[in-house]
């Protein structure tokens, strides 16, 4: 079955992420649910234009579609070894965007009621428990453009990790963290997967990488498909990219029958600048 992926160009703001929204009919994918979580990505307190922190605009536009439908709305991430998702939040101006908007920010290594979810056929993991309102709410995963030491890229799969509530990740890593990112994803599926490509990062990703200013937004229902035109963007061969290989495998997703929406991807295509490992 073929999926949709929109790719959209154009300059930071709502316009390109309302486009790519309406491209992959968002309200569809979202049709039926009380509760939407967004996925922001957070590995690190930098601000959007480094390339390594989702854009609180990517989010406001999300959050602004998202008042057309009946829906609870929250923005979220977990505590990382090294970072506070609350100070997260509060440096990159994500809270504040928020708060206008009337969306509450939950760091979800404080969330209390959890749900323990096993895992049928599990690479690394036989569960993994996660908060109950990752289970009971659409998540739209707002995902970043960049490059990873671990795992080449870090897109939308990749992000799906972060709802785990652990603060100490590392010994997910020391499982095999391409196995660990299967595992989740075959248990929580994004709704809608949108990768902030307004600045994106290559190199030493991803954090520590360079920015790269790319104008884009790429939108799918499918996160393998996304994230397999999202790799194609950046040079990447989606096929050599384990998780996003073994997704494909594992039924997740697609990733050579896709249909793009919006610009042609030979159009966008820029060599990111592989990990220095």
């Amino acid at each position: 079955m073929t999926s949709k992926v929109a790719i959209v160009k154009g300059e930071r703001g709502h316009k390109p992420v309302f486009k790519a929204l309406e491209l992959v009919d968002y309200e569809s994918v979202l049709s039926g649910w009380t509760s939407v979580l967004i996925k922001v990505n957070f590995i690190t307190v930098q601000t959007w234009d480094t390339g390594a922190t989702t854009d609180p605009m990517v989010v406001e536009a999300i959050i602004k579609k998202l008042k057309n439908l009946p829906v609870k709305v929250y923005v979220a991430e977990s505590d990382a070894t090294i970072t506070n998702a609350d100070k997260a939040f509060e440096v990159t101006g994500m809270r504040q965007m928020a708060e206008s908007n009337g969306v509450e920010c939950i760091n979800l290594r404080h969330a209390k009621d959890r749900v323990k979810i096993k895992i049928p056929n599990g690479e690394a993991l036989d569960s993994i428990t996660v908060p109950r309102i990752v289970m009971d709410s659409a998540i739209v995963n707002a995902a970043k453009l960049k490059t990873h030491t671990s795992t080449t890229v870090t897109l939308g799969l990749k992000n799906m990790f972060g709802l785990l509530p652990d603060k100490l990740k590392g010994k997910y890593h020391m499982k095999g963290i391409n196995k660990v990112i299967i595992d989740i994803n075959t248990v929580l599926k994004p709704a809608l997967t949108v990768i902030d490509g307004f600045v994106g990062m290559e190199g030493h990703g991803p954090s520590d990488g360079t920015p790269v200013k790319m104008d884009l937004i790429i939108a799918g229902t499918d996160v393998v498909a996304t994230d397999a035109t999202a790799s194609r963007i950046m040079g990447f061969d989606p096929h050599k990219i384990s998780h996003i290989c073994k997704a494909y495998e594992k039924g997740l997703g697609t990733i050579d029958d896709i249909q793009i929406l919006g610009e042609k991807l030979e159009d966008v295509t820029r060599p990111f600048r592989k990990v220095n490992k």
